[in-house]
């Protein structure tokens, strides 16, 4: 049996401030009339994707794309044929939307999604986009316990809303103390906690996930039975193995020159771009960097910043 032919499809994630995303619903006269998609199209001979984003939402939604940033790639395979879909996430257009093509539009939030059926390849997209910009690694051994929990009340007064327990001077009996601790905090406000390597105690202690080390993501034959699951990677190889896995995520490292790690070659952006461009999983930057990198990691690819000593800056909440 011949295999479906690979279409190429650039597919635009427009976000307003408030982090709400457009579906756009597929015509009557299309494959896959009715249901919800994100806005796009297939990418023509000589165009690149991005050029072809501007295009399609000229033609698609009579608006004018001023920054859109590339995301994720993810290929789907569907009856009539298998398409790549490359993702960006545009922040900022001019024009006022218009459905040129007759089609319905709906702004939308995660997970409160008000329309239905979704097009079968954006689930995983639906997925990632619950993921923050944000992802904070704990550092309790150097700030002292009670002053990093003084500091992670007011991280997620601010609004943090992803955090890894990275705490390796500490027993599993002391973790098992300080997420009983943290929980309550980040349960309290709607934020995700998840284990760095210790599968078995992210799933006694009620974690969200696990984040795979290096050996981990070598080793293991499947992935880790939680719900979410991240993988700290440092180069090409690493990265697809995170994505067979199915990890959910990935973090990539190190971006620049890091205090912990002093002396060590750092990737630098250009080299973090090639790496992350085309992954099928979010992916964070690591490495040397502060939040105000997080336009700079966005322009190269990066989902967001993971931040260890950067997130706990001192200071008041308010």
């Amino acid at each position: 049996m011949e295999k479906p032919r690979l279409v190429e499809v650039t597919a635009a994630v427009l976000q307003k401030p408030d982090q709400s995303f457009l579906l756009a619903q597929r015509p009557a006269d299309k494959v896959w009339a009715g249901f919800w998609e994100f806005p796009g199209g297939k990418v023509e001979p000589g165009e690149t994707p991005l050029h072809a984003l501007h295009r399609e939402l000229r033609e698609e939604l009579g608006i004018e794309v001023q920054t859109a940033y590339p995301w994720i790639t993810r290929v789907f395979t569907y009856p009539h044929a298998t398409v790549r879909l490359n993702f960006f996430r545009v922040t900022a257009w001019n024009g006022e939307l218009y459905p040129h093509e007759g089609q319905e539009f709906a702004w939308q939030t995660f997970p409160h999604i008000s329309v239905a059926p979704i097009l079968p390849a954006n689930a995983p997209i639906l997925r990632a986009l619950s993921l923050p910009p944000l992802y904070a690694i704990s550092n309790a051994a150097e700030l002292g316990t009670e002053e990093f929990m003084h500091r992670l009340e007011q991280a997620l007064h601010r609004g943090l809303r992803l955090v890894q327990l990275r705490e390796k001077n500490l027993a599993r009996a002391e973790l098992r103390v300080l997420v009983r601790r943290i929980l309550p905090l980040l349960r309290e406000r709607g934020a995700r906690l998840l284990i760095n390597a210790d599968i078995e105690l992210a799933r006694e202690v009620g974690a969200d996930g696990v984040q795979l080390t290096g050996v981990q993501l070598a080793s293991l034959g499947e992935r880790p039975d939680v719900d979410w699951c991240g993988a700290s990677c440092h180069s090409m190889e690493e990265l697809r193995r995170a994505e067979a896995l199915g990890c959910d995520f990935a973090l990539l490292s190190p971006v620049l020159p890091t205090q912990s790690h002093a002396g060590e070659p750092a990737l630098g952006w250009e080299k973090f771009s090639r790496i992350a461009a085309g992954s099928s999983i979010p992916v964070y930057a690591l490495g040397g960097l502060a939040l105000a990198d997080m336009g700079m990691a966005w322009r190269h690819g990066a989902h967001g910043v993971a931040l260890l000593r950067q997130a706990w800056p001192e200071g008041s909440s308010d």
